[in-house]
Parts: C-alpha cells; structure tokens; sequence
C-alpha cells in the first residue's frame, strides 16, 4: 500500500511540477499594431493626445499599407483634428482613403478636415473633374459640406443607384437620409 501511495505522490508531482518547454515569444506584427493601435484609442479617451500620437504611429509603423492601417491613420487623423491641427489630419484621412475606400466616415471626417482648412471649393473643382466613383463620393459629401445640399443629395443619389451592392452604399443613403432630415 505504501508502495502504491508512493508512486501515485510522485506521478502526481511529476505533473503538478512547473516544468514546461521554454516559451518562445514570437512577434506578429499586425497583433502588435492593434495592440498599439488600442492603448492608443486609450489615450485618446483619457484625452492624453501626445501619446495617442505616437501609439498610433507605432500601429502605422508596424503594419503599412493595410487594410488595417487605414484605421490607424483615421484614428491618428481624428486624434490630430482634436488638437487643432487640420492640415496634418489631412494627410492621415487621405491616406487611410487611398488603403480602404468603402468607409463613409473616412470622406466625412476628410470633408470636415478641408471646411477647416478653407479649401472646400478648390477641392469641388479638382473632384468634379475625376470620373473615379470614390471621387464622386467625396464630390457629394463637399457639396453638402459647401452649403450646397441639394446638389449633393442628387450627387450621392446618383452613386446609390448606379452601385446599389456597393459596400458603402447603405451608409451613404442614411447619410442621405439625416441630411434631408435636416433640410426639412
């Protein structure tokens, strides 16, 4: 009996021992970026905006030219608009367009960037030139933002239903919704 108790005490701390293969860290950079990406949606929240900056550029750095890294540039944009500087936020809202173009929020927070910067109209002329439909949505978008919302209603109008299965198509008709909303 004593044998058996023996042997069951020591098959039992050979298992319960904290032996275990050496752990190996491995780097995935696009965890790493999200990771980088959320303390910095962190920061912003807690309104530490320097920080935020640099989280977000770690994320950028980590993972370029990403469907992901669109994110992160909208992100740094939007942290960038908070702090007054529009025309760096410009750069940021361009880039995260030109990496993932069926996000309406990124033309809607791009349109805002060019009222801060006074530059809606020249933006109209360069746009409406463009047969490129992302363009034409951001045409519309500058139109409502120029105080021009019935061309812009039409605009957007026009894109819908040209390309109803479009991903960004149903944002755009509820922004065309709340924007009539206004108008009446």
């Amino acid at each position: 009996m004593k044998k058996i108790v023996c042997l069951f005490l020591l098959v039992t701390m050979f298992l319960c021992s904290g032996y275990r293969k050496p752990y190996k860290y491995v780097i995935d950079a696009g965890k790493d970026a999200f990771y980088h990406n959320n303390v910095g949606l962190n920061y912003l929240h807690d309104r530490v905006y320097y920080a935020a900056i640099q989280e977000f550029k770690i994320a950028i750095q980590l993972s370029p030219d990403t469907q992901a890294t669109a994110i992160f540039k909208e992100n740094l944009g939007e942290t960038y608009m908070y702090i007054g500087y529009p025309d760096m936020a410009r750069v940021c809202f361009e880039d995260a367009l030109k990496l993932y173009g069926l996000n309406f929020k990124y033309y809607l927070n791009l349109a805002d960037c060019y009222t801060q910067l006074n530059i809606v109209k020249s933006k109209i002329a360069e746009y409406s030139v463009s047969n490129n439909l992302y363009d034409k949505i951001m045409l519309g978008v500058l139109y409502i933002k120029n105080k021009e919302i019935r061309r812009g209603i039409i605009a957007l109008d026009d894109i819908c239903m040209s390309e109803p299965d479009l991903l960004i198509t149903p944002a755009i008709r509820q922004y065309i919704k709340e924007v009539s909303a206004e108008l009446n």
